[in-house]
Formats: structure tokens, C-alpha cells, sequence
């Protein structure tokens, strides 16, 4: 029986990797600030309704449970997020920085990048309605990838802020009731193409033919938007911080960058393969009415954040021999042990099992048969497991014979002195 469409099995190799990467995540995220936390799977399917209101269902693993309740598995982690600060925000001081490590599922088309299921970092700011929390949290997504090995070569930060569209919106007579049904229209431009843009926005065709040199604008300061001044500036300014952190390389205004997703009050941001390959690597931006909204009014934070998925990212590192290799170097090294015990005289097996578990004790990783096998058979498991040191049990008793297996160097030592002669060894 096969894994259900769109769900993976992780071999142990396949754990090693995500285990690298949830490594990378979480040193990052620490170095930043940030503490841990984490919600439940399921949800009650209404928290995703108040968010997005009734079509996200159809994007829903979701079902009645025994109790007659309607929930869901959760397609994102920031609901969840708002629901538990609404709860408990009155006991943490302002700013939070959390961030989290957790699977979300979504009923859609696979592709590549894109399955069913699959597992989020979010790291989020709330609390604090500065642009230094935006400029913190894009360093953040730039500092991840680049502890994955990736270079300025290999992506880029696209920014924009939604409030300039609305300014240029507003300076062409679009009602603001229909400003989210056009943004979530241009957000697609990269995916289907100009014609069938311009086809979708029929009902804004006045408007159409000064979009187009718009969304090629790459310096607010050159070309202005009416009524958007402020927000210009608000541009500009976390541009040059992001400068100031020697990133700017990394950063680049795009006009056409208005994400989907109706909650973003402000500033938005994508990563991207710089070639072109991949979708989105990591998405985010600022919410500053999602937790009032989702708690109905019972806690009031600006917030912003943004996410990566595992999917995406491995096909990434997958794309790039020098990051590949970075991972393929990790996961070889988490699957080793430090110590391969061979016993080669059975009557020795309860002496070899004590010392076997001092080492444990001292934090060793430390294997050996578990049955009675030829000694040739136990070297070879020894390199097979990437022991850096076997230790042998035979006819030298009282001693043990002590081969750094690199080397070929052999040792003859009592068991007492063994743990010393590690120590100087390591």
C-alpha cells in the first residue's frame, strides 16, 4: 500500500535531511530573537472561515469529528498564531518575536514544490508597528537561505508595499470595495501572462494600459505615486536598512508583488530562485488587522511575517551543487557513529555490553553486533557506519584493542583507561 497522493514517507535518509533543515531553521531564528512555540494540528474549520471566508474550504482537508464539531487541519500556522495571542497576549512584554516548525495541509493540484502536505517555518514580529520589524524579519528570511549556502546569485527579495497600489487605485477612480478582487488579479500576472490579465480585469480596462509601465517601476523616488508619499518613503527608508545590514544586493522593488492574500496591510515580499526555476521560496509581509479580526476585537497587534516551506526549499538546495552538497555532507555526518565495539570472543559479550554502556552514558554514539558474527563482518558494519574508532574484545583480556580506523592505528589498553584515552584522543 502506497502513502495517500501528495504525502511523503521519510526513509532515513529523508529524515537526515529534514532534520538538517529544521536545524538551519530553528539557529537562525534563535540568533534573531526568536523563541519557539507551536499549536494544535486541527483547528475548528471556522477559524480558517473568519480568515478567508467560506471558498478556502474547498482548499480544506476538513470533516465533522465525534463530538458533531466541524473542523480542519490546518493550511497555514498564523490563524492558529492569532487565536493563541488573542488569548494570551496580556502575558508577554511587546514585542513578541515567535517563531514555528510545523506541518500544514492543503486539498489541492500537486506540482513541483507544491504538495498536500508539507512543513512551515513561520517566524513572525507583533507588537511592534515600526519598519525596523519589517527590515528585521526580511533579514531573517535572507539569513536562512544564506545558512543553507545560498549566495546573492541564487535569490532575490522581491518587495512592494499594497498601500501604494491602493494610492494609484484610488488616483484611478477604482471604488475601494473592488481594490482586493483587482489586487488578487494582478497577483497572478506572473503566472498566466499579460493577454489573460487583461482579459480578467475587463471591468477595469480604463485602468489597464498605465498598468503595465507601472509594474515595470523600480524606484519609488523616480516615479511617484500620487497620494502615496508616505508610503514611498516607508519603501525607501527599509530599503536602506536593509542596506545598512550589507543586503541590499539581495533586495528588489517589484511593482507587480501584491500577494494574494487579502490580510496584508502594507508591506509584502517574496524569495525567488534568481533563475526562475521554483515558485516562491518564502512569502510574507504585514497583518496589522488579522489578530484583531480573528480574535473579534479582543486583541488589537500590528504583525508582520512570513513563511518557507520545506517542499520548495529542497528542491533549491536539490537545484544547487554547493548547497546539495552542504546537506548531502550533513546527513552522511548525522548517520555516523563515533564507536564501533567488536567482540570478537562471545565469552567477553557481558564486559564489551558494560563498557558499551559507560560510553552511552558519556554522550557517545557507539554500536556493535548484536549477535554473534565474524569479526571480518564486524570491522566492515564499522566502516559502513563511519566509526572513527573500533574497539576490539578478544584474546588480549584484560585489555581491549583499540583501532582508529582511519588510520589503521591500533592500541592496547585496559578498559578503565578507555574513557581517558578518548577524551585525549577526541
Amino acid at each position: 500500500m502506497q502513502a495517500l497522493p501528495g504525502f511523503r514517507d521519510f526513509l532515513p535518509a529523508d529524515c537526515a535531511a529534514r532534520n538538517y533543515i529544521f536545524a538551519r531553521w530553528r539557529e537562525v531564528a534563535r540568533r534573531y530573537g526568536f523563541v519557539e512555540w507551536d499549536g494544535p494540528v486541527l483547528e475548528p474549520t471556522e477559524l480558517y472561515r473568519k480568515k478567508s471566508g467560506d471558498e478556502i474550504v474547498g482548499q480544506l482537508f476538513n470533516f465533522t469529528d465525534k463530538g458533531e464539531r466541524e473542523v480542519a487541519l490546518r493550511p497555514e500556522l498564523t490563524p492558529t498564531l492569532a487565536r493563541i495571542i488573542a488569548a494570551h497576549e496580556r502575558e508577554f512584554k511587546k514585542p513578541l518575536k515567535w517563531f514555528s516548525i510545523g506541518s500544514c495541509f492543503r486539498y489541492e493540484k500537486q506540482q513541483r514544490g507544491r504538495l498536500r502536505e508539507h512543513i512551515q517555518l513561520n517566524c513572525d514580529i507583533l507588537g511592534e508597528p515600526s519598519i525596523e520589524a519589517d527590515a528585521e524579519l526580511i533579514a531573517v528570511s535572507i539569513d536562512v537561505l544564506r545558512e543553507f549556502g545560498f549566495t546573492v546569485d541564487d535569490f532575490v527579495v522581491r518587495v512592494n508595499d499594497r498601500d501604494i497600489w491602493v494610492a494609484f487605485l484610488d488616483g484611478h477612480m477604482v471604488p475601494r470595495e473592488e481594490c482586493s478582487k483587482f489586487l488578487n488579479i494582478i497577483d497572478k500576472i506572473d503566472r498566466v501572462g499579460e493577454e489573460e490579465i487583461r482579459r480578467r480585469i475587463e471591468v477595469f480596462e480604463r485602468e489597464f494600459d498605465v498598468i503595465i509601465p507601472w509594474l515595470a517601476v523600480k524606484d519609488m523616488l523616480e516615479t511617484p505615486v500620487k497620494g502615496a508619499k508616505d508610503v514611498s518613503n516607508r519603501l525607501v527608508i527599509l530599503f536602506e536598512k536593509l542596506s545598512a545590514r550589507g543586503m541590499g544586493d539581495f533586495i528588489q522593488l517589484d511593482c507587480s508583488l501584491v500577494r494574494g492574500l487579502a490580510y496584508y496591510t502594507s508591506t509584502v515580499f517574496e524569495l525567488f530562485d534568481r533563475r526562475g526555476k521554483l515558485r516562491a521560496v518564502a512569502g510574507g509581509g504585514r497583518y496589522d488587522n488579522l489578530i484583531e479580526q480573528l480574535s473579534d476585537g479582543a486583541a488589537k497587534l500590528s504583525a508582520v511575517g512570513f513563511a518557507m516551506g520545506d517542499v520548495v526549499l529542497g528542491e533549491l538546495i536539490r537545484d544547487r551543487p554547493a548547497a546539495r552538497q552542504k546537506m548531502e555532507t550533513a546527513v552522511r555526518d548525522e548517520s555516523k557513529i563515533d564507536i564501533y565495539v567488536v567482540i570478537a570472543k562471545e565469552e567477553r559479550r557481558p564486559d564489551a555490553i558494560a563498557e558499551i554502556q559507560k560510553l552511552r552514558d558519556r554522550g557517545y554514539r557507539v554500536d556493535y553486533s548484536l549477535t554473534p558474527a565474524k569479526v571480518g563482518k564486524q570491522f566492515q558494519t564499522a566502516e559502513d557506519l563511519g566509526a572513527t574508532i573500533a574497539v576490539l574484545y578478544g584474546d588480549e583480556w584484560p585489555q581491549v584493542k583499540v583501532k582508529t580506523l582511519a588510520t589503521r592505528e591500533e592500541q592496547l589498553i585496559r578498559p578503565e583507561e578507555l574513557l581517558a584515552y578518548l577524551t585525549r584522543s577526541s
